[in-house]
């Protein structure tokens, strides 16, 4: 009698091992499907492995481990004196009418079934992944990011491929982190505006860096910038900078602007605050098992202890690759004007435009007609003439700085001029000189220098 209680065949007739093993056996045909298409290259989006090789997998252990579930289950059952759940496996009589029907409508209705789980799980993914979720399901929110990359130099790469990049563990992890943001949208505790940097954000070789190769030597760059000055005639001063990006050069050597984030040169630094603005202690080990460590006068061991601590790479100075806000006010007139968006030989445009552009208004709409209402009644009170021959112009101009206004600030988020910090370069932001400062010194004497 023992023997029958113990028998492992008799033992998994139970329904949590039955349930196990048609699972494990459905995960199993699933995980083959998904095996053949990716096989035969059918899929496009870069998360539909997660679907075929994370999810079915886990469903196939999952069964797996019901299986062995069941007979414990079963087994105690039985030596606590209860009767079998099951007597015998269930019998399947084909010469019934009705268990024909039954085996039919389930050898009909399973695939069907499945394939209409997995397309759903498939589309899910799919639009969770789009570039309109990311920036329209949670308008308010995500208005002034969404607004700044349609206008940025990666409007055409989609936010998981920066936010994200290819691979199960990080794409986990993005769902996880969306779940909460989602929790404070529906609490309403999310940060007005939205806090930079993003502190869980995926490393840039695993990003930037499919794309942008820093250790490629790639010279240097010519960038020329437009200013224009508060006079009647809108002086333009035009600035001619030779930047030298650097990188690796033929006989495998570093320099210039990317020698910070080249493999062979490991930069690490402590900031003070979590705008990564005050840099208090700098570390570059080299290839040949050197390192030297600066720091800036009078900070102590404990604050570079509780400190944040990184290694730098492509975000510590292009900390908005995508999400571009004018740095200030007269930066974007300036680049409104350079444009050709607005009329800069208007009289006083510069001017005008800034102090209609600075005010705070209470939404958008309203800074919409004010700013219009301020530069047509400065050019139709003080210059008379120019409002009667040049009214296409200050049209233009006006459209150009209501355009600029909505791309920058944004009331309800709390978004205003200068707010997010761009680290390429020292004027608005410290830039550069977070660490080129003269003030980073070694034990040795050595600088970290302002002479680039």
């Amino acid at each position: 009698m023992n023997e029958t209680k113990h028998d492992p065949v008799r033992l998994l007739r139970n329904s949590t091992s039955i349930a196990g093993a048609i699972l494990t056996t459905i995960a199993a045909l699933l995980f083959f499907g998904f095996f053949f298409l990716d096989v035969v290259g059918f899929h496009t989006n870069p998360y539909f492995g997660i679907v075929g090789f994370v999810v079915f997998p886990a469903m196939f252990v999952a069964g797996l481990l019901l299986i062995p579930l069941g007979v414990f289950l079963e087994r105690r059952r039985r030596l606590a004196g209860h009767a079998p759940s099951m007597e015998t496996w269930p019998r399947l009589d084909f010469n019934s009418p009705t268990v024909r029907r039954l085996a039919f409508a389930i050898l009909v209705l399973t695939p069907l079934n499945v394939l209409i789980v997995s397309a759903a799980g498939y589309k899910a993914i799919e639009v969770s992944d789009s570039v309109s979720f990311c920036g329209t399901t949670c308008h308010q929110v995500m208005e002034p990011e969404y607004t700044a990359y349609q206008h940025g130099p990666h409007a055409r790469v989609k936010c998981v491929e920066c936010h994200i990049g290819p691979g199960a563990d990080w794409f986990v992890q993005a769902k996880i982190s969306g779940a909460r943001q989602v929790l404070a949208v529906l609490r309403g505790s999310y940060s007005r505006p939205i806090q930079s940097p993003v502190h869980n954000l995926r490393p840039a070789s695993g990003t930037c860096q499919q794309c942008h190769w820093p250790a490629k030597f790639h010279g240097d760059k010519i960038e020329t910038f437009y200013d224009y000055a508060d006079d009647e005639t809108n002086t333009e001063s035009v600035t001619t900078l030779r930047l030298r990006i650097g990188g690796r050069d033929g006989a495998g050597r570093s320099k210039g602007i990317h020698w910070h984030v080249d493999e062979a040169n490991a930069i690490e630094y402590v900031s003070l605050d979590e705008k990564r603005q005050e840099i208090a202690w700098v570390r570059q080990s080299t290839p040949g098992g050197g390192v030297v460590e600066y720091r800036t006068e009078g900070v102590t061991d404990a604050a570079i202890a509780n400190g944040q601590r990184r290694r730098m790479d492509c975000i510590d100075c292009h900390n908005r690759p995508s999400h571009i806000f004018a740095r200030s006010v007269e930066r974007g007139v300036n680049s409104v004007m350079s444009s050709g968006a607005a009329a800069k030989d208007l009289p006083f445009l510069k001017r005008e435009a800034v102090n209609a552009l600075k005010v705070n208004y209470a939404s958008r709409d309203e800074a919409s007609v004010k700013i219009e209402k301020a530069l047509t009644e400065f050019y139709q009170k003080q210059y008379p003439d120019t409002w009667k021959n040049r009214q296409a112009d200050i049209k233009r101009s006006v459209a150009g700085m209501q355009d600029l206004y909505r791309r920058n600030i944004f009331p309800d988020m709390k978004v205003t001029w200068g707010y997010h910090i761009d680290n390429r370069g020292h004027n608005e932001f410290p830039g550069c000189f977070r660490c080129h400062d003269d003030n980073h010194k070694s034990k040795d004497g050595k600088v970290i220098r302002q002479d680039c």
